[in-house]
């Protein structure tokens, strides 16, 4: 049988991958020179903030305390 992953490794890569996202949405955002762009990236400047606020309540009750 396969053990179960590691999901404290699994968490941290995800968390790195959203911040990717959301440092270039956050440039796109402060760039985008007409509004809708910059309405468009901070669409994802907010879902990436969301997801990254998910990872962190997932990982806070799947982890047993200490």
């Amino acid at each position: 049988m396969d053990d179960p992953p590691d999901l404290g490794l699994l968490f941290h890569r995800l968390n790195n991958q959203l911040g990717i996202i959301l440092a270039h949405a956050e440039l796109l955002e402060a760039k985008a020179a007409i509004e809708a762009d910059r309405a468009r990236a901070s669409q994802v400047v907010a879902g990436a903030l969301e997801a990254m606020a998910t990872v962190k309540a997932i990982r806070r009750d799947l982890t047993p305390e200490s």
